[in-house]
């Protein structure tokens, strides 16, 4: 099989599921993963035959693609924020509207030094990477119920060279500490509603951890009820609390902040929709 071969085998399999730019997008990461080509590589050695590992291996990833998989999970990694992600069964697949709450606390702090920040359910600790990363000196902590999903984060932060520490606890019990010590807190919490379900893609649904993902439908503020309470005793005079939110229930979740006597505004992400919650500590 040449690399144009296996471009057009890919693109013909995916394309009738997933739709042609779906399916493009899909089959570029292949390659990239696979064989580590770029789009100009599939190009330039369009004739060249792959070895002989790859025709199997791209037949059992189209198997699995047909079956509904997510190929962030038959990979074992995702791309977030400009980096590499392990990812697993045990950990969400990093969503764009995610990484748009990273660049908006980057860009907010981008000339500061020395913030302390806190992940609350960090997942594959995308979130508190990537700000590791991109902060100057910040000190991270990544806090996750799952000891399965943890183990994920601390071999992300070891292969990007992150240093972030992680903690193993529970949003909805954790008790806050005694006196601030936190500049920033950011959280992804599970906020879709059980009767949401029908809305969600069949893959989301199979595949992806379901704690991570839902709330019942009666107390959609489950998880930010503790994170403000939290968050009022931790966070420093000054300091911010940076929220994705369910769009239907962003307007609560800002009064909710309100109520425990931050200043809360909302935010939309990159498609519009109002996502974020942003609360800042009174001076």
């Amino acid at each position: 099989m040449t690399t144009s071969e296996a471009n057009l085998f890919l693109l013909h399999s995916l394309t009738p599921i997933y739709g042609k730019r779906e399916a493009k997008a899909m089959t570029a990461i292949i390659f990239d993963e696979v064989m580590h080509y770029s789009a100009v590589d599939v190009i330039l050695r369009a004739d060249s035959l792959l070895p002989d590992f790859v025709p199997p291996k791209l037949s059992e990833i189209t198997a699995r693609l047909t079956a509904g998989e997510p190929l962030q999970y038959i990979l074992g990694v995702a791309r977030f924020h400009g980096h590499r992600f392990r990812v697993s069964p045990a950990t969400l697949i990093p969503r764009p509207e995610t990484e748009r709450l990273v660049d908006i606390i980057t860009d907010q702090y981008a000339s500061r030094t020395d913030l302390r920040v806190a992940d609350l359910g960090t997942g594959s600790g995308c979130i508190a990477i990537s700000l590791a990363l991109a902060l100057k000196f910040a000190r991270v902590t990544a806090i996750d119920i799952s000891a399965e999903a943890l183990d994920v984060a601390r071999e992300n932060a070891v292969t990007l060279r992150a240093r972030v520490n992680f903690t193993l606890a529970d949003i909805l019990t954790m008790p806050p500490p005694a006196t601030p010590c936190l500049d920033i807190i950011v959280s992804n919490p599970p906020y879709v509603c059980t009767s949401e379900q029908a809305q969600i893609e069949a893959n989301v649904l199979q595949y992806e951890p379901h704690s991570a993902l839902f709330v019942p439908d009666d107390d959609p503020l489950l998880f930010y009820r503790p994170i403000a309470r939290f968050a009022a005793a931790a966070l420093a005079p000054g300091g911010r609390l940076f929220l994705e939110c369910n769009r239907r229930f962003t307007p609560q979740v800002a009064h909710l902040l309100t109520s425990h006597g931050f200043t809360a505004t909302e935010q939309p992400d990159q498609f519009g929709a109002p996502r974020f919650v942003i609360a800042t500590k009174p001076l």
